[in-house]
């Protein structure tokens, strides 16, 4: 990965730090957006070229103007030459998800729509982009985020659940139509792992006890494990693997069915 080029979406904190962290380690450049906090990101950016020498860079956007992806992407061209690799990997909570974060009565079309917004748009948008960039340097690889609500019940997140499903699916369709571009595409679905997004749901102890209980490993996921994932899909030993979703739960949604 040496003198190639990441960018990922969200990248101050969690999962999409850890994924930064990770490509940075094997030489590779990263570009990175964040959304309100401009001096974590300046941070972070610093860190990342002063320990493991390498550019980094960083672009603030919002992902519920998935448009503004267009913008991000001619300031990218300006600090880097190629684009190799791209995450969907931020999300949205808070106030933004209200009406599609709860139980299925109280579900309302205004935070479902963000949600999908935030992510089908955001990763089609995002991957548009990116892929126009990729052909040019003979390929890349694309990987969304995805999570394991969509395949077992998780309380309140019918919202979220189902457009995961969708993202997994859009996921296929981009991976068949850029295949001949030489760019691969899958999805990295992750089981519940302690981020601060999931702190934000009102029922994070029973979560994280529940998930610690059904895995196998005894312990609740952490970026690192989905850094290493998305690390894997971009590299030369998934040469061959596109269109899927790989599933990194510790175990958990087989417990969970039976």
């Amino acid at each position: 990965m040496q003198g190639k080029t990441l960018v990922i979406s969200g990248a101050t904190k969690g999962i999409g730090k850890a994924i930064a962290y990770r490509f940075a380690q094997n030489g590779c450049n990263v570009a990175f957006t964040y959304n309100s906090n401009e001096e974590e990101a300046k941070k972070i950016a610093d860190d990342l070229e002063a320990t493991y020498k390498i550019k980094a860079r960083y672009y603030p956007l919002n992902i519920l103007e998935p448009e503004t992806y267009k913008d991000m992407y001619k300031l990218v061209d300006e600090d880097f030459d190629r684009v190799d690799y791209f995450i969907s990997n931020a999300m949205i909570y808070g106030r933004a998800v209200v009406g599609g974060y709860g139980k299925f009565m109280r579900l309302r079309p205004r935070g479902l729509n963000n949600i999908y917004t935030a992510t089908v748009n955001a990763f089609v948008v995002g991957s548009q982009e990116a892929a126009k960039r990729m052909e040019k340097v003979g390929g890349g690889s694309i990987i969304s985020m995805s999570s394991t609500g969509n395949l077992t019940y998780i309380d309140n997140y019918a919202g979220h659940g189902t457009n995961k499903a969708a993202v997994e699916t859009m996921v296929k369709y981009a991976a068949t139509e850029l295949g001949d571009m030489g760019i691969r595409v899958n999805a990295v679905s992750g089981g519940p792992i302690d981020t601060d997004a999931l702190k934000a749901f009102t029922n994070y102890e029973e979560v994280k006890a529940k998930t610690a209980s059904l895995s196998p490993l005894n312990r609740m996921g952490a970026p690192k494990d989905i850094a290493g994932a998305c690390l894997f899909l971009c590299s030369d030993e998934a040469s061959w693997i596109t269109a899927q979703t790989l599933v990194i739960d510790g175990g958990t949604s087989f417990q969970s069915a039976c």
